[in-house]
């Protein structure tokens, strides 16, 4: 999938633009926008982009119309304090950290439509556009606050520029930022309430002044809001963590929220009295995938304003549900135009790291640019993140877990199936059949065989209904049972007996078992895409020829019978290994490559 914008190849790229198509199942996909403060960690992978990418790809492989967009999240203090951190200006910071994104999402096969950024002139018309329509509506108030003020820096203080001990009780983190503590996950309306604050840019103490804001009005929005959570919610599946976290919200009572910022680098805010400041991240970030839509096509409105023919889900890690189920919603709902409002949010908890957390701020964990460094494929990296995608509760990233993971399942299992079935086939004619696919009538009247299809069939619509409702772990876990199960029968089957002792049962097991490979290759497509093509080449099938399992041309019960998936007479192409194992040196080097965090590597590499 091209990640260009439709603007650099001409008009024509922009007419080609995938948009609704009436009478088809529309999916629009997106993954929380990642800041531009640091290369993306393992993590912030798992947690949004490779997480609907593998949703998006599943969609297309049902044969859905399917458009999954994300980009870089570029406006706010984050932005800001990076660019002092790196000594340049906010604009070098976000085009520097785009492109190291952008490269990292497609060294791991990211699918993006559309891969954006919202420091975009179409980012600041329609948010300035959404603004307009809820002033006119009456839902933002203006307020005087009360905001730090640094002396000797000599300007109001945006919230990441701050950092203090959490106002919770019990939670003693004392390096809570001014908008949020990230160990509690509390969300601050002002930094005014950490106590003791520090100015991150000159670590003095910052005093208090009075400011003026403006503010979205949640409270008098709550009847629409929670009318929409209420409908939603339930037809939507949401996942548990995003319903929990959301109530929990209303439960505590909604409060008018500032939508404005002292700031330079963002949206200007489109009102006289406003001038100098612009729009608070949380407000214009989520505008931000209706942006980069635009930036992909324009008739971006077919996407974002038609819900009654497109379906939105996105992806994202907790931290980032309350501005996707209470804020994004309520300021669409403001406008009183017909927006596509979310369907269904699917949340990540936390993945950690060995012993700690995952840290982009504090460059603790394994970054994007690293798994490229070990030389590990990205299709492992993949396997291992979604299965263990933290869905339920926090996952752990271990070395040790990694390997497991590559040599136990992707070698022990899968490959093995797949190499035993292919190696076999290739073999010379006299101890195989010379790379050619064999006659094998009356499949469906032997009994191993028949029992294997069975529990295939039944697995693969366990495999869609878990898909489905964005259970990615448990497809994913389904999909490797299916090759568990053509182990199993290739070992009672005991086909390299069966060559001389009964050549018409063992032609059956081949035929069934090489369905049994291609099935394999199309159910993990949307998690392994490059094993996924190699598997078809050595198949000597087209990549784009895959299975397609569409409800309406009943695909899906084609994989009851294996041995019809692949014609008789077909030639497969060379069979190779398609993993190569983790051994126990080189999982103890990486464990002390990546150990502390990025300034601590660079020292140890001096």
């Amino acid at each position: 999938m091209s990640t260009a914008a439709p603007g650099k190849k001409g008009a024509a790229a922009a007419a080609a633009a995938l948009l609704p198509v009436e009478g088809r199942r529309n999916v629009l996909v997106t993954s929380a926008l990642p800041y531009v403060n640091n290369v993306p960690h393992l993590g912030n992978i798992i947690g949004c982009v490779l997480s609907a990418d593998a949703f998006a790809r599943y969609c297309r492989l049902r044969g859905h119309n399917v458009l999954y967009v994300c980009g870089t999240d570029e406006y706010g203090t984050a932005t800001e304090t990076k660019a002092l951190e790196e000594g340049c200006s906010p604009r070098e910071i976000c085009d520097k950290y785009h492109a190291i994104h952008k490269e990292v999402y497609e060294w791991f096969g990211i699918s993006f439509d559309h891969f954006g950024r919202t420091s975009s002139p179409r980012q600041t018309e329609i948010c300035q556009a959404i603004f307009h329509k809820l002033s006119e509506n009456g839902w933002l108030s203006e307020n005087t606050m009360q905001q730090l003020y640094c002396e000797p820096c000599q300007r109001f203080l945006a919230d990441r520029f701050v950092m203090g001990s959490c106002p919770v009780e019990g939670c003693n983190n004392d390096a809570a930022r001014g908008d949020q503590c990230d160990k509690c996950g509390r969300l601050l309306n002002s930094s005014t309430e950490l106590i003791d604050p520090k100015c991150n840019v000159c670590g003095g103490t910052p005093c208090v002044r009075d400011t003026d804001h403006l503010f979205l009005e949640l409270p008098l929005l709550r009847e629409k809001l929670e009318k929409y959570i209420d409908e939603t919610s339930v037809a939507g599946s949401w996942s548990q963590n995003a319903i929990r976290t959301t109530d929990a919200w209303l439960k505590e009572g909604l409060k008018p929220r500032c939508i404005t910022r002292d700031l330079k680098w963002g949206v200007p805010v489109p009102h006289d009295k406003y001038k100098d400041k612009v729009f608070y991240v949380w407000f214009d970030a989520p505008i931000g995938y209706i942006s980069i839509t635009a930036c992909y096509t324009p008739e971006w409105e077919k996407w974002w304003k038609n819900p009654e023919n497109v379906e939105l889900y996105q992806f994202m890690g907790k931290d980032n549900v309350p501005f996707h189920t209470v804020m994004f919603p309520s300021a669409l709902l403001g406008t009183g135009e017909n927006w596509t409002m979310m369907k269904t949010i699917s949340v990540t908890e936390y993945l950690n790291y060995e012993s700690g957390k995952f840290s982009k701020t504090k460059g603790i964990g394994v970054f994007g640019n690293d798994a490229k460094a070990t030389n590990i494929p990205a299709d492992v990296w993949r396997y291992y993140l979604l299965s263990n995608r933290p869905e339920a509760s926090d996952a752990l990233f271990t070395w040790l877990g990694l390997q497991t993971k590559c040599n136990n399942e992707l070698i022990n299992n899968l490959g093995n199936f797949i190499n035993r079935v292919l190696s076999f086939i290739a073999k010379p004619e006299g101890a195989g059949y010379g790379s050619v696919i064999p006659e094998a009538p009356n499949a469906d009247k032997h009994a191993l065989s028949q029992s294997l299809a069975e529990t295939t069939g039944k697995l693969v619509g366990q495999y869609i209904d878990a898909m489905d409702k964005v259970k990615l772990k448990q497809g994913l876990k389904v999909a490797m049972a299916i090759s568990s199960e053509g182990n199993a029968y290739l070992q009672e089957s005991q086909f390299w007996k069966l060559y001389k002792q009964d050549p018409a049962s063992c032609a059956i097991v081949m035929k069934t078992s090489v369905g049994l490979v291609y099935l394999l290759a199309c159910l993990l497509e949307p998690f392994m895409p490059s094993f996924s093509k190699d598997v078809l080449q050595q198949l000597n099938i087209c990549p784009e020829e895959h299975i397609p399992f569409s409800d309406e041309r009943g695909d899906i019960d084609k994989a009851k019978t294996p041995w019809d998936l692949i014609p008789s007479n077909h030639r497969i192409g060379k069979p190779v290994p398609l993993f190569k194992a983790l051994d126990d040196n080189a999982v103890e080097s990486f464990k002390e490559t990546f150990a502390g965090s990025q300034a601590e590597r660079k020292l140890r590499a001096t």
